[in-house]
C-alpha cells in the first residue's frame, strides 16, 4: 500500500462511528510492525486528540508484537547474546531504546574490569576483583528499597541507576566475567538467582544481590533444606541465557501484579507463554 493511501486510511480514525474506526483498526494491525514509524509521524502532525489516542493504541498493540517477534528470533538463533535479550525485555517499556547506545554502556563497564585483571589470578582473585570493580567502584548494589520495581528488570534502568534486583545485578556481573572469558554461569536457585563459577576442577557459588559474597555446594543444601525443598540439579548447575531472560519475566509479571498493573501482567504473560509454552502448565 503506498504512503497516501495508508495516511487516507489513518485520518479515518477520526470518523465517529465506532464500526468504521474498528475496521480501519483491523486493517492497519494487519499491515504488520511495519507500519510502526508511519503512524508516531501521523501522530505527531494530528490536532484531534481522539485521533491521536487511537494511533497510539495502534502504536502500543505493534509494538507488542515487535517485541514478541523479537524475542521470539532472539530465542530461536541468538541466545548466546544474552544483552540483546535484556535489551529486548526492557523494550517493551522503552521501544525506543537504542541498542548501540546499551552495548556502549556495557562495554565501558567491561573495559574498566578488564584493566584490573592480571594472568594467573586464582578464581577465588578474579573473583575479588570483579567485586571490587563492580560494587566499589561502580557502586551497583542491591535495590531493596524498591525490590518490586518493573525498573529492576530493565538493563537500561539498572545500567543507569546501579541497582537491580538479584537477577539483572547476575545478568550484568555474568556479561563481564563472560567477556573476561572466565567459566561463570548463572544458576536457578529458588526465591534467589545466583552464580557458579565452575571449571573441570573448581566449583564454587557467587551471591551478586550481597555483594558477590562466595558460597559453597553445602550452602546450598542449607538454604534447599530451610525451604524444605528436595535438591535438585538446577539449583546447583548452570542455567541458559534463555532461562535467564524467562525469570526475568516473571519477575515482571510480579512487579506489575504488585502495582496493580493487570493489564502489563497479562501481556507479559503472552510473551512468556510464547517463549516457553509450558509456562501455564507449570503454575
Amino acid at each position: 500500500m503506498k504512503n497516501a493511501e495508508i495516511k487516507a486510511l489513518v485520518a479515518l480514525l477520526e470518523d465517529d462511528d465506532d464500526e468504521v474506526v474498528s475496521h480501519v483498526e483491523d486493517k492497519i494491525r494487519s499491515m504488520g510492525t511495519g507500519i510502526i514509524p508511519f503512524l508516531e509521524e501521523e501522530w505527531e502532525s494530528s490536532f484531534n486528540p481522539h485521533s491521536q489516542r487511537r494511533i497510539e493504541d495502534l502504536v502500543h498493540v505493534l509494538q507488542f508484537e515487535l517485541v514478541q517477534e523479537r524475542l521470539i528470533e532472539w530465542k530461536e538463533t541468538e541466545q548466546e547474546d544474552l544483552l540483546k535479550g535484556l535489551w529486548l525485555v526492557a523494550t517493551y517499556q522503552y521501544p525506543d531504546l537504542d541498542f548501540e547506545e546499551v552495548r556502549a554502556e556495557f562495554e565501558a563497564l567491561y573495559i574498566d574490569t578488564w584493566r584490573e585483571f592480571r594472568d594467573e589470578m586464582t578464581p577465588y582473585d578474579q573473583i575479588k576483583i570483579l567485586n571490587s570493580v563492580l560494587f566499589d567502584g561502580f557502586k551497583f548494589r542491591a535495590n531493596t528499597k524498591n525490590f518490586h520495581s518493573p525498573a529492576n528488570s530493565m538493563i537500561n534502568a539498572v545500567l543507569e541507576s546501579k541497582k537491580g534486583n538479584p537477577i539483572t545485578l547476575c545478568a550484568v556481573y555474568l556479561m563481564i566475567a563472560q567477556r573476561l572469558e572466565l567459566p561463570i554461569y548463572g544458576v536457578n536457585l529458588p526465591n534467589l538467582f545466583i552464580l557458579t563459577y565452575k571449571d573441570d576442577t573448581t566449583q564454587f557459588y557467587i551471591n551478586v544481590f550481597n555483594k558477590g559474597l562466595i558460597f559453597l555446594t553445602e550452602d546450598i543444601d542449607n538454604y534447599l533444606e530451610n525451604l524444605q525443598l528436595n535438591k535438585r540439579d538446577i539449583f546447583y548447575q548452570p542455567c541458559t541465557h534463555l532461562d535467564i531472560i524467562l525469570r526475568m519475566l516473571r519477575n515482571l509479571i510480579v512487579s506489575f501484579e504488585k502495582l496493580g498493573d493487570h493489564h502489563k501482567s497479562d501481556e507479559i504473560k503472552m510473551v512468556l507463554q510464547k517463549l516457553d509454552p509450558n509456562y501455564f502448565s507449570a503454575i
